[in-house]
């Protein structure tokens, strides 16, 4: 179909750049794991013996490096969340732990934005957690680095500080569940493709963000992100 064929115009396709390509890569859902740190787990004060989980945001809620993120509305308490972001080119159901890595496109660094009052008031209500993590602009994104040209990381720093001070530090190897092994178990509940991208979890060291705040971080040997955190959107 093209545009003529529908009613309302049509939305903008969510996308992410690809370093050393013109072409860009085309976003179609954005999955994130829950609690998948041990240190971040304890912080939280979760049940480390737990399996992941999964929940989601939506593609436009993405952000570019470099870009202002506007405080979101209804909370009082914004939290940064640093990750590795995992690109699928390709996908399917129930997808083997030793094909996993056959189906990645790509990986970049990732920030799950969240808002932690809303999050913890639904948690203990036991509603979804969707108004702490889904909302706009809390998915900001780095360039993706093709698995091509840097291979499937599975050791090295991810690091993020605020204002230019240390605030989360830990290490790949600390996944509790790794890249193949999270696409496996999120096969097993919806079926992926390509376009779908996957934030891994994040270390230690979540803390509270302000109007003003600047937020650095990066995944050794995939890349950096930079993001700043504006005042509230006025209607």
């Amino acid at each position: 179909m093209n545009a003529a064929s529908y009613v309302i115009p049509l939305p903008p396709q969510a996308s992410l750049p690809v370093v050393g390509e013109s072409g860009r890569y085309p976003v179609r859902r954005i999955w994130c794991v829950g609690r998948n740190y041990l240190e971040h787990i304890r912080e939280m004060g979760n049940d480390e013996r737990a399996p992941p989980f999964f929940f989601a945001k939506h593609a436009d809620m993405l952000v570019p490096d470099g870009a202002t993120v506007p405080y979101p509305p209804l909370t009082k308490d914004l939290h940064h969340e640093v990750e590795l972001v995992v690109a699928m080119k390709s996908g399917g159901l129930n997808i083997p732990a030793d094909k996993a890595l056959d189906h990645v496109y790509g990986y970049a660094v990732g920030i799950d934005l969240t808002r932690r009052d809303l999050q913890i008031a639904s948690r203990k209500k036991e509603r979804p957690w969707e108004i702490g993590k889904s909302f706009d602009g809390s998915a900001p994104c780095s360039a993706i680095q093709p698995a091509s040209k840097i291979g499937h990381p599975a050791k090295g720093k991810i690091w993020l500080t605020v204002n230019g001070k240390e605030a989360q530090k830990g290490d790949l190897t600390e996944l509790i569940w790794n890249v193949p092994e999270i696409i496996w178990q999120l096969s097993q509940q919806v079926k992926l493709a390509a376009g779908d991208i996957i934030m891994t979890g994040t270390p230690a060291g979540v803390s509270q963000l302000q109007p003003g705040d600047k937020l650095e971080c990066g995944v050794d040997g995939v890349g950096t992100l930079k993001v700043s955190i504006g005042q509230p959107e006025q209607a």
